[in-house]
C-alpha cells in the first residue's frame, strides 16, 4: 500500500503559497491575458486543492504562446479599402490580421454530398502542393475517401501535408497511417496530449479546418472530415453545416496560417518568429505579378474579382483574442441586424452583454441553435445566457436537427463563416479561423441560409428553470468552458 507523506499545517500552507506563486509567475511571464472567470477558477482551485490544482495548471494552464504582442498591420488602404466597414478592417489590422483582398471565386455549400464533391475537386486540382488541417479525420467512409484522395495526389508527385489535432481525432488519428505513409503523405499530430504535458499546452487544440491546393484554392468551413458532417451515420441524417471554396488571396492567407500551425506541430518551443500576416506579406512579395495567387496587386476594377474577404484567425498564436474583439465590436457597430448560427452558445459576459444591449436598442437579432446538440454539457451551460437573450428581445431559435454551422452576419456589410463556435473555448482557447466576407453576394447567401433555417425552428423559452438546474448550469459553464 502506498503511503502519502504527512504534512504539517505549515508545510501545507507553504505548498499552497508556492502553487499560487507559480500561477502568478507563469501567468505574468507568459502574458496569458487570462479571462477573469478563468483566473478566479484557477486561483480558487490551487488554493483549495493545491496538490491537484497545481499539477493541473502546469498541464492545462497555458493560454497564449505568443510573446511579444502580435505586430500591428498597416491600416486598410488601396482602391477597395472603402468596400469594407472601416470599424472592422481597422480593428483587425490593429490586432495583427492580414488585410482584406479581392477574391476570384467564392462558392458556398450547405448540402453535405455537394460539399464532399467540392472537397474532392479541390484535392484533385492540386498539382504542386496540398495542405490539410482538420480537427477530426474519421475512421469511416468519408475519412477513408479523403485519405485515399490525399494518397493519390502524393503518388502523383504532389507534396501533401496532413495536420490532425491529436485530441479531436483521438480515436481515429492513426486509422489511415499505413496508406498515407506508403503514398508519401507527411502527417503530424497537433500537440499530442502525452507529448510534453509539462509545457502546459494540452488544453490548446487546433480546431481550424483548412485545405489549400497550390496556395491558390482554399476549402474551409465548419465541417470535420467524418460521416456525420457530409453523408450522415447509419440511420441518422447528416448534420446541418456550411463549407466554402475560394480562389484568390484568401487561399494565400490560409497557406501562411497553415505553415505556422505545421511548425508548431513539429514541436517548436519558441513563439513563431513571424506571424501569419508577416508570412503572407512575404509570400506576396516573392510572387510574380502573373501568379494566380497575387490578388493583392490587382486593380479593383478587374471584372474577375467578385468578392472582398480576409481570414480572421484567433487563438494562442495571437496576443489578442481576435474573434472575441470582432464580435463585441460588431454588436456595438451594427445598425440593423445580427444573424448568428452556432452549435454551442456559451459566451463570456462581454459578448453576452453586447448582444443584450444591441437587442435593447432595437436591432433584429436572430440566434440559431440546435435544440439538442452532440454535447450535452454545452446544452446545459447555455441555459442562463439563452434565457437572458430571450428576455432582452433576441429571437433565439432551436432546430430539431443537429446544427454544426458557424456563421455571423452583421447588417449588409460583413459576414463570417468558418470553424469558431460562440463559446469560450473557441473564443479564448482554441486555434480557430473564420473567413470575413464583405461582398454583398456572400453576405446575402449566408443571411438567407440562417433566416431560412430559423423559419423552420421553434422559439426558445425564457421560462426560469428549477434552482437546482440553474446552479448546475452555472457550474458547468464555469468549469467546462472558462478554464
Amino acid at each position: 500500500m502506498i503511503r502519502l507523506p504527512a504534512l504539517t499545517p505549515l508545510e501545507h500552507v507553504a505548498f499552497m503559497a508556492a502553487g499560487l506563486l507559480t500561477y502568478l509567475v507563469v501567468t505574468r511571464v507568459r502574458r496569458q491575458r487570462r479571462h477573469p472567470y478563468a483566473a478566479l477558477a484557477w486561483v480558487m482551485g490551487i488554493a483549495a486543492f493545491p496538490y491537484l490544482g497545481l499539477p493541473l495548471f502546469l498541464v492545462f494552464g497555458t493560454r497564449k504562446v505568443v510573446r511579444p504582442a502580435t505586430p500591428r498591420q498597416p491600416a486598410p488602404a488601396g482602391p477597395w479599402a472603402a468596400l469594407a466597414p472601416l470599424w472592422a478592417t481597422r480593428l483587425l489590422a490593429a490586432l495583427g490580421v492580414a488585410g482584406a483582398r479581392p477574391q476570384a471565386v467564392v462558392r458556398f455549400e450547405s448540402d453535405g454530398e455537394a460539399a464532399l464533391a467540392q472537397l474532392q475537386r479541390v484535392i484533385g486540382s492540386a498539382r504542386h502542393t496540398l495542405d490539410l488541417c482538420t480537427y477530426v479525420l474519421g475512421d469511416d467512409e468519408v475519412g477513408a475517401a479523403v485519405a485515399a484522395a490525399l494518397a493519390d495526389r502524393a503518388r502523383a508527385g504532389v507534396r501533401v501535408r496532413l495536420l490532425i489535432d491529436s485530441i479531436g481525432s483521438l480515436k481515429s488519428a492513426h486509422s489511415h497511417d499505413a496508406m498515407l505513409k506508403n503514398a508519401g503523405v507527411r502527417t503530424r499530430l497537433f500537440m499530442p496530449a502525452l507529448g510534453r504535458p509539462g509545457r502546459g499546452r494540452v488544453n490548446l487544440r487546433n480546431h481550424r479546418k483548412l485545405l489549400i491546393a497550390d496556395g491558390e484554392v482554399v476549402w474551409s468551413g465548419g465541417r470535420n472530415l467524418a460521416n456525420e458532417y457530409f453523408i450522415g451515420r447509419v440511420g441518422e441524417p447528416p448534420w446541418l453545416d456550411l463549407s466554402f471554396a475560394a480562389e484568390g488571396a484568401l487561399a494565400a492567407q490560409a497557406q501562411a496560417l497553415f505553415d505556422g500551425d505545421w511548425r508548431i506541430a513539429r514541436g517548436a518551443r519558441q513563439a513563431l518568429r513571424l506571424g501569419y500576416a508577416e508570412r503572407f506579406a512575404r509570400q506576396q512579395a516573392l510572387e510574380q505579378p502573373s501568379d494566380a495567387a497575387d490578388y493583392a496587386a490587382a486593380p479593383s476594377t478587374d471584372a474577375t474579382f467578385t468578392s472582398l474577404a480576409q481570414w480572421v484567425p484567433s487563438g494562442p498564436d495571437f496576443h489578442e483574442d481576435v474573434l472575441h474583439a470582432l464580435l463585441v465590436s460588431a454588436a456595438f457597430h451594427a445598425e440593423q441586424r445580427l444573424l448568428l448560427a452556432t452549435p454551442y452558445y456559451v459566451p463570456d459576459e462581454a459578448v453576452q452583454e453586447a448582444l443584450v444591449l444591441a437587442a435593447k436598442r432595437g436591432l433584429q437579432i436572430t440566434l440559431l441553435l440546435p435544440r439538442r446538440s452532440n454535447h450535452r454539457l454545452a446544452d446545459w451551460a447555455r441555459g442562463r445566457a439563452v434565457r437572458e437573450l430571450v428576455e432582452a428581445g433576441v429571437d433565439v431559435r432551436l432546430l430539431p436537427a443537429m446544427l454544426h454551422a458557424k456563421a455571423v452576419v452583421v447588417d449588409d456589410v460583413l459576414a463570417l463563416c468558418g470553424s469558431a463556435n460562440l463559446d469560450s473555448r473557441s473564443l479564448f482557447i482554441n486555434y480557430e479561423a473564420m473567413a470575413a466576407f464583405y461582398g454583398r453576394a456572400e453576405i446575402d447567401w449566408l443571411a438567407d441560409w440562417i433566416n431560412a433555417h430559423a423559419a423552420q425552428a421553434e422559439p426558445a423559452s425564457g421560462k426560469p428553470p428549477s434552482w437546482l438546474r440553474d446552479i448546475g448550469e452555472g457550474i458547468v459553464a464555469t468549469l467546462a468552458f472558462q478554464l
